[in-house]
């Protein structure tokens, strides 16, 4: 049976890690992208000629119910039935106190991380659990340590944002757990790669927080993707429901 993964938001970052370690170890991928659709399709020409497996861009907006419906249509015509899916579309919005945020920075960032990620998951379900004919399969969404900490002064919305990833990810881990479908979450910690700058408009921010993670450097998009594969492989076989912590000891 092919293996074949979606990546939401895999253009860049995380995601882009992901997709490149999916595809050297045999997964057949699909990078979903909102907007960026130059890198998004070069990130997915050049796997597909280095690794020979299929790999596609997908254009979707996952504040879409629509936008969803399109993306997983278009992964079934073009990849057939989905086994693994990484939850990783994610937006922060510009970092400020809460009492001076923009209230359409606020609800962009919920219908992306919360209510995007939920249906996200929903129409993955539909395609993997047995109960739906499927022949199981693996989940793992993209939280943050910001779940835990708060992210205070910073973005207070995209920390609340994760806390209901992680208590969806324990809810969808139980309701699935019969069918054939594992759910994890990986919660990363401060991590190398161009949301600081483009996304929350702080430039400064790695290396104002860097003397605060106990390991006193930062993470590598690549360190992420290893703990999502270890969750969508067979060796995590027993494992669903967990909360992966990949953030330097912070």
């Amino acid at each position: 049976m092919s293996r074949i993964v979606l990546i939401t938001g895999g253009s860049r970052g995380i995601g882009a890690a992901t997709a490149r370690l999916a595809a050297a170890r045999g997964h057949d991928v699909a990078i979903s992208y909102r907007s960026e659709q130059a890198l998004a399709e070069g990130l997915a020409e050049s796997l597909a000629a280095e690794t020979g497996q299929r790999v596609i861009a997908v254009q979707a907006d996952t504040a879409s119910v629509a936008g969803i419906e399109r993306m997983f249509a278009e992964v079934d015509t073009r990849l057939g039935r989905l086994s693994h899916l990484v939850n990783n579309a994610g937006v922060t919005g510009r970092s400020s106190r809460l009492d001076a945020a923009d209230p359409a920075v606020i609800r962009d960032c919920i219908d992306i991380n919360v209510t995007g990620a939920i249906l996200v998951a929903r129409e993955a379900a539909r395609r993997m659990a047995t109960r739906h004919g499927g022949a199981g399969g693996s989940i793992v969404n993209i939280s943050s340590v910001a779940a835990r900490i708060g992210s205070p002064g910073e973005y207070v919305w995209y920390a609340a944002s994760k806390g209901a990833i992680d208590a969806f990810t324990l809810g969808l881990a139980r309701e699935l757990a019969t069918d054939g479908v594992r759910v994890n979450a990986v919660s990363p910690g401060l991590i190398a790669t161009d949301i600081h700058a483009r996304s929350t408009g702080d430039a400064d921010r790695v290396e104002r927080i860097r003397p605060n993670i106990p390991m006193q450097r930062v993470g590598l998009p690549a360190e992420i993707a290893e703990t999502v594969m270890f969750l969508l492989s067979d060796a995590a076989s027993y494992t669903t429901g967990a909360i992966v912590d990949v953030s330097g000891g912070r």
